[in-house]
């Protein structure tokens, strides 16, 4: 598989990731841990070597699995978590303080049984700590060999401009997929001019790209798909529908599934350094990483542009 250099940093990262949100359980319902497991080792075996996970994915139990997965293989992967985010019941907490990021940090290298994490990314931004504090912190750890190299998720343009004057950034974690290209009218510009390294999440959409769903499908409130990918709600449903019998034409000629399609529009984008794309079992991580070891030609990808603007209008 294809492998990127992650920003300015030396990491050198496969172009498909492995997102570990689901294997967390919360939001995406109860999963089997020697099946989870599979999932990882199955994802690093078909050539993937970034997985991403977050303390908040099942209040740690994704960093636990992720733990027991790589203990045999730790030199094989890079590992990028998360610190900021926490969720108490149903109240979703944002804190970047020094004091909190630290221990943050100390119970996501217990949980996962490691010396380092590779990339330590703040997951959303705090409006009530200065970036500069928690940019001090992050540059503390990383003197102390605790993370290699700092990045963000979720952080707009102006933010991550004045986090850059605080510590390197060398990646942004964003949101980016065929119906959600809000990142290139400023945020993915400013990035590649920085180099800074983009992770796309969601590139299916929490799955109404892979082309599954024939009829509105309806999900509990806790499914992530009802409350975070709101895709399945007019009057995206209707649109995607009809992008999607564009994408299937596509697939058709490559005689690959939609959802691969839709993974490589977002990884062949300029300035995209890798796709994490979320698996729940060993086959799903073989068709995502699968989606790494071809490629669209310009011809579809300009067919794909105009079938986006007929449907979506220009981003």
């Amino acid at each position: 598989m294809e492998c990127r250099r992650l920003g300015k940093s030396e990491l050198s990262v496969s172009v498909i990731g492995l997102g570990t949100w689901p294997l967390g359980e919360i939001g995406w319902g109860p999963i089997d841990e020697t099946k989870a497991i599979a999932t990882i080792h199955k994802a690093i075996d078909c050539g993937i070597n970034l997985i991403d996970t977050a303390p908040i994915y099942g209040n740690g139990r994704s960093e636990e699995i992720v733990g027991k997965a790589i203990k045999a293989c730790r030199q094989r992967v890079i590992i990028a978590t998360k610190c900021g985010v926490s969720l108490t019941g149903n109240v979703l907490s944002l804190d970047l303080k020094p004091q909190s990021i630290r221990k943050e940090l100390e119970d996501s290298l217990r949980r996962m049984g490691i010396e380092v994490i590779d990339l330590y990314q703040c997951h959303w931004p705090d409006p009530n700590t200065p970036v500069e504090e928690t940019m001090g912190e992050m540059l503390k750890m990383k003197a102390e060999g605790k993370i290699r190299y700092i990045g963000v998720s979720n952080f707009e343009a102006s933010l991550l401009q004045r986090t850059q004057k605080a510590a390197p950034i060398v990646s942004n974690q964003v949101q980016y997929s065929l119906v959600n290209r809000e990142i290139e009218r400023r945020l993915l510009p400013l990035c590649k001019e920085q180099g800074v390294g983009i992770l796309a999440y969601g590139p299916l959409g929490g799955g109404i790209l892979t082309g599954k769903y024939k009829q509105k499908p309806v999900f509990n409130a806790d499914d992530a798909r009802s409350f975070f990918y709101t895709y399945y709600e007019e009057p995206y449903w209707s649109r995607i529908q009809t992008l999607l019998k564009d994408l299937e034409q596509v697939s058709k000629r490559y005689d690959k599934p939609i959802s691969q399609v839709a993974i490589n529009w977002v990884r062949q984008q300029p300035g995209t350094s890798t796709v994490l794309v979320g698996a729940r079992n060993p086959k799903q991580a073989e068709a995502n990483a699968a989606a790494g070891t071809w490629q669209l030609s310009a011809e579809d990808l300009a067919s794909i542009k105009k079938a986006l603007n007929q449907t979506f209008g220009k981003e």
